[in-house]
């Protein structure tokens, strides 16, 4: 039987989220994107899943980008088709009340990154490479490149990297703030993980919050967001979680979250 293109495994309250189609460098097609969009919706609606963490099979790539050969005799309205399919899915992934880190344990090119960056953190291996190479292809970024590496990096890097379709390594993303971390290959699951056992320990309805808060507040005016921050730090005032956190904090004992 042919394996799943996406596998979802639990570790206690992390969902490890693999994309598997390690002989095509786990390339990103129609089917792939949309068991992604499968695995993110039934870790959103799963009470039990705190964090997850978004990876891709094998020793070379975390995404090394879209499946070429599907994408080379696509119409014009197919690959718009294609780009929209894309961008939903990594919006919702973007958009999960929960947070998702991308472990890049390898090339993340073109879809690959667009991946990444839609993810709320990314850890890289020092062996990853980066990079927006549509433009040897003929094409443009279609899954978001353009827009959320604006954000990440800025208007030269992403105009630098777009336009010359150069792969930078991980310590050069770094500093160009696409990944929040680079650690050795060989430690690279053992940290993501830490992360991700620290982030589940935390109160899930403050998590919540603030990735609500960061995800508006990055796109409208700082009046707006200030206020939609007060409500939100209002709001947590109404959680079993909040009373829990300060009294622990009074009581010099760690807290223990329930997400009420």
């Amino acid at each position: 039987m042919t394996e799943p293109v996406v596998l979802s495994q639990d570790r206690g309250p992390v969902r490890v989220i693999t994309v598997n189609r390690p002989d095509k460098l786990n390339a990103l097609d129609a089917d792939t994107l949309d068991a992604l969009h499968d695995a993110f919706r039934a870790a959103a609606g799963d009470e039990a899943v705190r964090v997850v963490v978004l990876t891709g099979a094998g020793p070379k790539a975390f995404v090394a980008g879209a499946d070429i050969a599907r994408m080379n005799a696509l119409t014009p309205v197919q690959g718009r088709d294609f780009a929209l399919r894309g961008q939903r899915m990594m919006r919702f992934v973007e958009t999960l009340p929960k947070p998702v880190i991308a472990m890049v344990n390898g090339f993340a090119l073109g879809g690959g990154l667009e991946l990444a960056m839609c993810c709320h953190l990314r850890i890289a291996a020092d062996t990853a490479r980066v990079g927006q190479p549509e433009i040897n292809l003929g094409l443009v970024p279609g899954f978001g490149g353009s827009q959320r590496l604006l954000r990440l990096a800025g208007r030269a890097a992403t105009l630098e990297l777009c336009l010359t379709g150069t792969a930078v390594d991980a310590a050069r993303a770094l500093q160009l703030g696409i990944v929040n971390r680079v650690v050795p290959a060989a430690e690279l699951e053992a940290e993501v993980m830490a992360l991700a056992d620290q982030l589940a320990s935390a109160a899930p309805l403050a998590l919540r919050g603030i990735l609500d808060c960061v995800n508006f507040g990055g796109e409208c005016a700082i009046e707006e967001g200030l206020a939609y921050e007060a409500a939100q730090f209002g709001l947590v005032f109404s959680t079993d979680d909040m009373r829990e956190g300060t009294a622990a904090f009074l009581e010099r004992r760690k807290p223990v979250f329930h997400g009420r």
